[in-house]
Formats: C-alpha cells, structure tokens, sequence
C-alpha cells in the first residue's frame, strides 16, 4: 500500500460488517451510525460521525460529509452500504465528488435498481429471468383491485423505508395466498399510501436464495467475483439475513456476470436469485451498492472493498479475484434467535456457530463492537419499562 493509500480514510454509511472488510486489509474507517452502532467501537475505526437520518435529513448529511472529507489530508473514500446511502451518494455525486472518492454505477442506473417497479421494467426488457410483476397503486386509494398473477403472491415497497416496518414486522416483504389475506393487506397499505410490487412467488425456503458479488472496474472487467447462499433469515420468511455461507455456485456466476453485463453495471453489485424446486434460477433483485456478505468474502479470499480502495488510491490491488475457500457467517445473537424459530435447539445452534469463520461484530482481535455495542443494546430491548429503551 503506498504512503497516500495508507492515510486515505474509508467513509462507511454502514455496519461492523463492512468495516470489518475493510480493516482486514488494513484499511481504517470513519464511521457513520447511531451512537450505540458495534461498528463505532471497532479498532478499525478512527473517526465517527454524528448520526443524521438518511431519508429526511440529506442536505444536513451532505453538508456534513463535505466538511469531513475537505478536512481529511487525503480525499476519503465513499461507502454506501444502504439503499438510502446509496440514492443520497448517487444523486448528490457531484457535490460528494469535491471531497470523496468513490465507485457508483452510473445514475439512472441506480435510481433503475432501487426502484423495484422501475427495476422489474428494466429487466423484462433486457430479458432476465425475473418473476412475473406489477405495481399496485395503492396510494390513488380505492377499492383492492382484482390481483394480475395467482396466489401466493409476494408483496413489497417500490422503495424499502421506514414505513414499510409498520406492515411487514420487520421483514422485507409480505406472502398474500388468498383474495381475504389481498383485502386484509390492501386496508393497511392505504393508510400508509405505500404503492407496492405484486410479485409471483417463487416457492421454495429462504436457503434457495443465493447470490452473485462482483466488482465490475470502470473498464468493464470483472475485477473480482464470488457467490453464496442464504442460510437462515429473521424473521424467518422475508427477513434480513442472520447467517450465509461465501460457496462456489458456477451457475449463480455464470447468470450473475449475464445479468450485470445486460444492464451495463459498472461498480460493486449483488444479484440476488431464488432457485426453485427444478433448479432453476429466478432474479429477485440487483444492488449496486456494499454490503455484509464482503466481511465474510474477505476472510474467504476476496476482499471487494479493498480493491476499490486500491483503485481509487492508486495502491496495488490485493490478490483474490474469486474466494478460495467455503466461509459461514453469521450475527450471533440475532441469529440464535432466528434458528430458534425454525426449530434448532440452543445447543445445535452453538455446535454450528463454532464452525462459523466470520461473525458480525465479534472477532477476538476486534471484541468491543460486540460487548459494547451488540451485547448492551440486546440486553436493552429485553427491558420492560419503556423509558429505559430507546427507539432506533
């Protein structure tokens, strides 16, 4: 790594996870996040910003980004780990570009791929192997119309916010199976006037969701690539992941390196697919942005973010291009809780964290993002008297 290389701080809009990747290849992090986030007390972190909500607050946050990155000795580089990072770095790229640097996938491609109505036109044109869907315009109000696919269908916001926790409980989508459960939701989806996509289900568990990762360079080459599964989510349908599993799936790169060049991906991009009863592959979702799998991948052999850090400082790329070797991760408590509604015991559960090679937050040369962070804000939401909690 050269001198400037080495001074050159990661901004991560993110997690632990991230800045993890990161540290791994002796990258330090600037962090964004509530004051409680693991990743504030990594070792690998050695400035915080103040938190400012993404959503409602952008002007303050891009005002605030500039004069972090102005003061820094070298211009930090840019990591957008959410959608709403994601969107206020894209839109505001110019202004950011005064101060940072960064990997984007150009903008309306961007604006395309969080969009998931928008997302489900650009694929049916490039002729990807999307799931039949619609958008239902639940904000015009009105009557529940008459559903355009069969039951079961997946329901999901157009653009996942804070909303959208009201109706789903947590998770990122909703399964209707009859025209009672459509009326039902439709109800609850008028008084957030939150438009929706009506997606066919593709049957099968969370675990048949497995995914391509790659780095596409500004030149169009695939920089470095890896692919993986999903094990367990919570909530256990539709949730957030809370362990996955870095493993070699030739068909998922095969289609996945198919899918970013059909729509002219340049950056860092996940492609999600759901692998149905007969094997085949169906594509949910494109994200063009970092995100929790690169800790893992890293410890596997294939560390995104620091290749885009070597780019972007003139350092030499890391060795990697795919990962070497199989690597579960896992959020440890979230994750016991999650195998625990499925039916794992305990005891079972803890058999298979040991075997884990990445956890979120916990590492034993890094241990303060989880007795810090994760363990006492655990404790905190078990807490009965309201005023003790705090809402996040």
């Amino acid at each position: 790594m050269t001198a400037a290389a080495s001074r050159t701080l990661a901004v991560v809009m993110g997690d632990v996870d991230l800045v993890r990747a990161l540290g791994l290849a002796g990258i330090s992090s600037a962090c964004f996040g509530f004051p409680d986030d693991p990743a504030r007390f990594s070792r690998h972190v050695r400035a915080t910003l103040p938190w400012i909500d993404h959503w409602q607050r952008q002007d303050e946050l891009v005002a605030t980004l500039l004069r972090f990155g102005r003061a820094q000795p070298e211009p930090p580089v840019l990591y957008p780990q959410t959608d709403a990072a994601l969107l206020l770095a894209s839109r505001h790229r110019e202004e950011l570009a005064t101060a940072f640097k960064f990997v984007l996938a150009d903008a309306a491609l961007v604006d395309q791929l969080v969009d998931k109505d928008r997302f489900q036109a650009l694929a049916e044109r490039c002729g990807l192997p999307v799931p039949r869907a619609y958008r239902a315009h639940v904000s015009d109000g009105g009557r529940p119309p008459d559903p355009e696919a069969a039951f079961p269908l997946i329901v999901k916001p157009v653009v996942r916010a804070g909303d959208w926790n009201t109706v789903a409980e947590g998770g990122k989508a909703l399964q209707v199976g009859s025209r009672e459960e459509w009326d039902a939701l439709w109800s609850r989806l008028v008084r957030l006037r939150c438009d929706v996509v009506v997606q066919q289900f593709v049957g099968g568990p969370e675990s048949a969701i497995e995914s391509y990762h790659a780095y596409v360079d500004a030149s169009g080459e695939i920089a470095a690539e890896f692919t993986g599964r999903k094990i367990r989510t919570f909530p256990p349908r539709f949730g957030f992941s809370t362990a996955v599993e870095v493993t070699d799936l030739p068909d998922v790169a095969a289609l996945g390196r198919e899918v970013l060049a059909s729509v002219g991906l340049r950056g860092v991009a996940k492609a999600d697919f759901k692998r149905d009863e007969h094997g085949r592959l169906h594509l949910l979702e494109i994200n063009p942005r970092f995100n929790l799998w690169h800790h893992p991948a890293a410890v596997a052999g294939v560390n995104l973010p620091a290749m885009v850090h070597a780019d972007l400082t003139g350092a030499p790329r890391p060795a990697g291009r795919r990962a070497t070797r199989r690597v579960a991760w896992c959020t440890p408590l979230t994750d016991l809780r999650a195998a625990y509604a499925t039916g794992v015991s305990p005891l079972a559960w803890l058999r298979w964290a040991r075997g884990c090679q990445a956890m979120s937050g916990l590492a034993r040369d890094d241990p303060l993002p989880f007795m810090r962070g994760t363990l006492p804000s655990a404790v905190a939401r078990r807490l009965p008297h309201p005023s003790l909690t705090r809402r996040r």
